[in-house]
């Protein structure tokens, strides 16, 4: 197993994600618990300590399993993370009433690792707004009290998210889990926000290398093209070793379903074998021409918001369009748009196409906010 120093820790590289834990009948709810102990056992064994968790996990399940995995080790043999479940309003003024519970969930009685969870576009008022919510005030009065060793946050939002969260409480956050693959390297603006952390020298830990599974397979023609440069290598560790090729990257979280993916996992992780230039480029030449497909050339220059008589922020909404065109739907760009004024959203494009005389790309903007509208309902 490859480690990574933190803070005088050595941590796992690989972090055993307890999202998508075995479930009895496809149902989520339903942890097959023999499994995931099971699971937790060959990681034990191969050398994971680190183990990532949250509420809301599994319909609130997954600590619980979690708790009883890890209880039958010795408390200074692992690491655990879980989180404060920011991304839902109903629990914003239930801050102590939710990490009491946490810890009885995991039964332990101090959190390795705590996190602010999602920060994003939807919730980012409520986390600064420690006045009426007090969360930030409460977190840091648990890690005075040693009830928290390292706090942090992970975040979904966009730059202008990240940028007001770490204004406000940078100085205090220890961590950021991002999603970050060789896809939203780009596609998320992961580089930008990986230099942005690095100002702050605030490690990452990483969510979704995968994205998802989406690319633990690939086309054929990209698969060929990766095998010619790695022949011993399968698909799905290519998204690893671009994130061992990242220095700011500590931390790689993997939601493992079974055991054969655990095993996998465990091999990649027993060696550190970056990747070299001529390989990172060939890697970003897949992902540049992977995502041409089904999105929106936009450059983000700014021309057609000057002329938009609605005044909607159209390369942000290109944006959101074009993550939720390419990952086939999700939370993101819904999460997003709802913390816009209803008279800013894709629906309120007056389709007088005064945007698209200005345009560089020749984009038909008008008839893009009105497949976004259509595919958000």
């Amino acid at each position: 197993m490859i480690y990574r120093d933190f803070q005088g820790m050595k941590l796992s590289a690989l972090g055993f994600g307890a999202m998508r834990l075995p479930v009895i009948d496809g149902d989520d709810g339903r942890i097959d618990e023999a499994a995931a102990l099971r699971m937790v056992d060959t990681a034990m064994k191969s050398g994971v300590n680190y183990y990532d968790t949250a509420w809301g996990y599994h319909g609130e399940n997954s600590e619980l399993v979690m708790g009883k995995a890890l209880a039958r080790y010795p408390r200074d043999s692992f690491y655990v993370a879980t989180k404060f479940p920011g991304y839902d309003a109903a629990n914003w003024g239930k801050v102590e009433e939710i990490f009491e519970r946490q810890l009885e969930k995991l039964g332990v009685d101090h959190f390795d690792f705590y996190l602010f969870h999602n920060v994003c576009e939807m919730n980012i008022d409520a986390y600064l707004d420690d006045g009426k919510y007090g969360i930030y005030s409460y977190l840091i009065k648990q890690k005075r009290n040693g009830r928290i060793r390292h706090l942090g946050f992970s975040c979904h939002g966009a730059m202008p998210v990240l940028k007001r969260f770490l204004d406000a409480y940078g100085k205090d956050m220890e961590f950021c889990q991002l999603q970050l693959n060789y896809l939203d390297w780009t596609f998320q603006g992961g580089r930008d926000k990986v230099a942005l952390l690095d100002q702050w020298n605030i490690p990452v830990w990483v969510m979704e290398p995968l994205r998802g599974g989406r690319l633990a397979h690939l086309a054929p023609q990209y698969e060929a093209e990766l095998k010619a440069l790695r022949p011993d290598e399968d698909i799905p560790v290519w998204a690893f070793r671009f994130l061992q090729s990242i220095p700011s990257v500590t931390m790689i979280l993997s939601g493992m379903s079974n055991e054969e993916q655990l095993e996998k996992n465990l091999a990649t992780f027993a060696d550190d074998r970056k990747l070299t230039d001529a390989e990172m480029k060939a890697l970003m030449g897949v992902a540049d021409r992977m995502l041409s497909v089904g999105t929106v050339p936009c450059t983000a220059c700014h021309y057609c918001v000057s002329h938009c008589p609605q005044g909607l922020d159209i390369p942000h909404l290109i944006a959101l369009y074009n993550e939720h065109a390419y990952t086939g739907g999700g939370f993101i760009a819904p999460m997003a748009l709802s913390a816009l004024p209803e008279d800013k959203r894709p629906q309120a494009c007056l389709a007088c196409r005064s945007c698209e005389q200005v345009c560089p790309q020749q984009i038909k903007i008008s008839e893009v906010m009105a497949d976004f509208s259509a595919k958000l309902g």
